[in-house]
């Protein structure tokens, strides 16, 4: 089996969001394939396997568990199967666990159309205020997945030293902190975020696409456009134009191959 990686949401090597990619023409067993992804340790490894000349069904696996809906390795996915001549099509539809996915290709960058979703106001917790050292705090939002937390500036954003192991211990699976860019950065930049999810084992993530189906209709609301700019301000940082149409969220963003192996034993 050949396993590639492809960093998502940069055109450059050492940014963006590393990814696992690996085309089947079956599926391994699903112990199989989480044991691979916790070998590799991406926060994701896609597996694709061909549906027809231009679908093909994903799935995600985390470090620690199959994961219901990820961007980055589905951006990573698309970016190869193109980059390996193994699809012609300017479209390729994937089926997955969070349903149809869509991505395509227009002039060396990739826009994926994926399901928005509405995150709803909540109190800050305890745990979470303790994780982040009880610093100012704008807004509180969540959802079953995540916690969205809206800090007062970019820099707030970017200086969080969060506490993994109590971040770790939250009823949900990952946390997300964002601000307005007010001038900070570039001012090209609607929004700047960071993502945690250290109870499935990606500490932080570089750059994250699922994180943006939330924060792509916050912000929106918040700045009264549609169309917005969007940073991911970890350490590797990652840049994503987003789009709201109706109730889904468009993702476009450029990726790069950096690496490729073999899988040489497997138990």
């Amino acid at each position: 089996m050949h396993i590639w990686q492809v960093n998502a949401f940069t055109n450059e090597p050492f940014k963006g969001n590393p990814a696992g990619v690996a085309v089947l023409a079956e599926f391994y067993s699903d112990d199989l394939m989480q044991k691979i992804a916790a070998e590799l340790n991406y926060s994701e490894t896609s597996f694709v396997k061909k549906l027809s000349s231009n679908c093909y069904h994903i799935r995600w696996f985390s470090p620690k568990d199959e994961c219901g809906l990820c961007g980055h390795a589905t951006l990573a996915a698309a970016h190869l199967l193109w980059e390996q001549n193994i699809v012609e099509e300017d479209i390729i539809t994937f089926e997955s666990m969070g349903g149809p996915l869509i991505a395509q290709r227009n002039n060396g960058w990739i826009t994926l159309n994926f399901p928005s979703f509405v995150i709803e106001p909540a109190p800050m917790p305890e745990l979470l205020n303790k994780a982040f050292g009880f610093i100012p705090v704008t807004s509180v939002y969540k959802d079953e997945v995540m916690y969205v937390v809206v800090l007062p500036s970019v820099q707030a954003v970017m200086e969080l030293q969060p506490n993994m192991a109590k971040i770790a211990q939250l009823p949900c699976r990952s946390v997300t902190v964002t601000a307005l860019n007010e001038g900070e950065i570039d001012g090209d930049i609607d929004f700047v975020s960071r993502y945690f999810a250290p109870k499935v084992g990606i500490p932080e993530d570089p750059v994250c696409g699922s994180a943006h189906c939330r924060l792509t209709p916050l912000w929106a609301e918040k700045l009264g456009k549609t169309s917005m700019n969007a940073l991911q301000v970890s350490q590797r940082t990652g840049f994503l134009r987003v789009t709201l149409e109706n109730n889904r969220v468009t993702l476009t963003a450029q990726a790069i191959t950096v690496m490729q192996g073999e899988l040489l034993a497997a138990a």
